[in-house]
């Protein structure tokens, strides 16, 4: 063999080249110092590692929370924005749905007036044309709730059973009667009056019975045995109540109140009194008509009250 055979080939291990033996020789002793520094650089770079991932994962920690609490000032961000699109959303929709009454309002308008206008260019009655459109049904029932406004129409006092009347009637307008209830116990009453009708022999007297049980009069005896639901309760308790409050809330409409005394005969005299008492007039005549008032009211207050009580001479 030569001797090129026996320089040992690279290996995967080492990663080196081919070397002569001269080159070996030469190196010498050396290759227990390079073994040495491989040994070191080994030792070193398994260290090196270990301390980067300790470090790193410190700093993974860090970002770990910078990065959450960037995510949740987005959150409130996007919550904040949300929130303000929502209220501008709400706002603007009821602005449309108030727009869109007021131009239908407008619309409305704008057709009767073409209507009544085209009308009057053919010479015909808008009203006569306008009456064409309700039935005979919806014009009995109107011509009813006018003649009921205007029997309403007098508000005068005249007696405690004429006003216990008047508040009678409005409350009738105000019921709303329920029709299933009153179903419901018309079958409790005739189911019941049947079922005595099968084991007695007084069919009609149960009967009449089960009857007067359901419609009641002045004459029935039968008293104090419904039992009311607490719906129905709570319903009169609430109608009490909004009568008490209107109650303290109404005040009738007195005429020249504030004014005091009526000193005028028509409204044309009462801005005139008004203007000069307002103001000094320079007119003399006026300024006479002032002076009087001034000197004379005092005496005149009790003509003027005994003429507004009937009582005077």
């Amino acid at each position: 063999m030569s001797d090129n055979s026996q320089v040992p080939a690279a290996t995967p291990e080492t990663g080196h080249k081919d070397v002569s033996p001269e080159v070996h020789a030469e190196s010498g002793g050396s290759d227990s110092g390079g073994e040495d520094a491989v040994d070191s650089e080994g030792k070193s770079g398994s260290a090196t590692p270990l301390t980067e991932s300790s470090t790193g994962g410190k700093a993974t920690i860090e970002e770990r929370a910078a990065r959450m609490e960037a995510l949740r000032a987005k959150m409130r961000e996007s919550t904040a924005a949300n929130r303000k699109d929502l209220i501008a959303e709400h706002n603007k929709a009821k602005f449309s749905v108030k727009e869109a009454a007021r131009l239908e309002k407008q619309r409305r308008l704008a057709e009767t007036l073409r209507e009544s206008m085209d009308a009057e260019e053919r010479g015909e009655d808008m009203e006569r044309k306008k009456n064409w459109d309700y039935s005979i049904e919806e014009n009995d029932e109107w011509e009813k709730r006018q003649a009921r406004k205007e029997r309403r129409a007098d508000f005068q006092f005249h007696d405690d059973a004429h006003a216990a009347r008047r508040k009678y009637k409005k409350d009738l307008d105000l019921i709303k009667p329920d029709l299933a209830a009153y179903q419901a116990q018309k079958e409790a009453a005739m189911s019941q009056g049947s079922a005595l009708q099968n084991f007695s022999s007084g069919s009609s007297s149960n009967a009449v019975t089960a009857s007067e049980q359901l419609y009641r009069d002045a004459n029935t005896l039968l008293y104090g045995d419904n039992k009311p639901s607490e719906e129905a309760i709570d319903r009169v308790v609430g109608k009490l109540n909004h009568d008490l409050d209107k109650r303290s809330k109404f005040s009738r409409k007195r005429n020249n109140e504030e004014e005091g005394d009526i000193t005028y005969i028509n409204e044309r005299n009462r801005v005139f009194n008004k203007k000069v008492r307002a103001s000094p007039p320079k007119h003399m005549f006026i300024l006479t008509i002032v002076q009087i008032a001034r000197f004379y009211d005092k005496y005149t207050a009790e003509t003027r009250a005994s003429f507004e009580r009937g009582t005077a001479l």
